[in-house]
């Protein structure tokens, strides 16, 4: 006896049903679990946890803040990128900031705590606190000396042309000094919270000023990542913290920066990515190797 044409199609769709789930339910699960139990892949399969004196300490897959309880960066570590995931560096809350080159002017609330920094003031003030905590020059250009976006809103008589008839460094407020005095002629005044200067028909400026060009802090001290739970830095940074950390732990910062090199890895099959630094494993390292006093 030949089946309806629709039983026969539900017949078939439920067959597939049936094969798929066995096949992606059951057989695939099982053949990655399988996988991970093969020597190599065991520790990886487990989360990549990392332990110091029989204590698992976290993973070689997800970075961390090595800071005090006030959020202070602790001197004898070496410090990992910035992370914008949740409160940093948490996996629930995995995600960029979001913001992008033209996040230049913060939000300045009449209550703070409603304020929101632009991407270059976030930008500006890590470079500042990284140059201070390693002894470098933290001077980016388009940054002011106090770590804010040096952004002046610019309003002029015709709108977009026209003499300059007002200026307002929009990132700076009182009691702070305008990071340039004049613009064309006119004094430049501190932005006042809650004023949207932009809306008021000011010109977004940015004014590179007088740092150099290539910042002695590099870029991944400054930015958070993709992710925001990069376990790494760069070679760069490394290097830029290796005196600071040696002085910390009393030891000699040759021997510092061979444990960087041990624990830097080159580029993905030879030419994928940049070389990196694990900042977890490197910290543990100095530990074992040259405890602080």
């Amino acid at each position: 006896m030949r089946l309806p044409n629709w039983l026969s199609q539900h017949l078939a769709a439920l067959r597939t049903l049936l094969v798929l789930t066995v096949l992606l339910g059951l057989a695939y699960p099982l053949a990655l679990v399988g996988a991970g139990t093969l020597p190599g892949l065991s520790g990886r399969a487990g989360g990549s946890l990392l332990t110091a004196n029989g204590t698992t300490v976290g993973s070689a897959l997800l970075g961390q803040s090595f800071t005090d309880a006030d959020g202070n960066p602790v001197p004898r570590y070496f410090q990992s990128r910035p992370s914008a995931a949740g409160d940093g560096y948490d996996p629930t809350a995995s995600a960029a900031s979001n913001l992008g080159p033209e996040s230049v002017v913060d939000t300045i609330a009449v209550d703070p705590r409603e304020s929101t920094p632009s991407l270059l003031t976030q930008v500006c003030a890590r470079s500042k606190a990284v140059g201070e905590l390693n002894g470098v020059d933290g001077r980016r250009p388009y940054c002011t000396a106090d770590g804010v976006g040096a952004v002046l809103a610019v309003f002029r008589a015709g709108g977009l042309t026209g003499p300059v008839t007002r200026v307002v460094s929009v990132n700076q407020v009182a009691p702070a000094t305008p990071f340039v005095t004049t613009y064309e002629g006119k004094a430049v005044s501190l932005a006042r919270p809650g004023v949207d200067y932009l809306a008021a028909g000011g010109l977004a400026t940015p004014v590179r000023g007088d740092a150099p060009a290539e910042p002695a802090v590099p870029p991944d001290a400054v930015a958070a990542s993709g992710s925001g739970l990069d376990p790494h830095i760069s070679p760069a940074y490394a290097q830029l913290q290796v005196a600071r950390v040696a002085r910390e732990r009393g030891t000699d910062p040759g021997r510092v920066r061979d444990l960087v090199a041990a624990h830097t890895t080159g580029r993905a099959l030879g030419f994928m990515g940049e070389p990196v630094v694990n900042v977890l494993e490197l910290n543990l390292a100095l530990d074992r190797g040259h405890p602080a006093g």
